[in-house]
């Protein structure tokens, strides 16, 4: 049985006729770059969330624990 409406092995000009495929990988791209959005907003939201004085606080202390990594 041929799930997608696919030629049979061979036939690559016929892959461009099978309409099946096409939707598949139109739906498989559009969300694939609805996920990508939704995690960029998930991220931007979480790095907006502190406060300048917590952003530098985590920075010293990331670049303190650098430093004694270093040594």
């Amino acid at each position: 049985m041929r799930r997608w409406g696919l030629p049979r092995p061979g036939r690559a000009r016929d892959l461009v006729k099978a309409p099946g495929l096409w939707k598949a990988l139109g739906v498989a791209g559009f969300l694939g770059v609805a996920a990508t959005g939704a995690v960029i907003v998930r991220s931007e939201r979480r790095r907006r969330s502190y406060t300048p004085e917590e952003i530098r606080e985590r920075l010293h202390r990331r670049l303190e624990e650098a430093r004694e990594e270093r040594s």
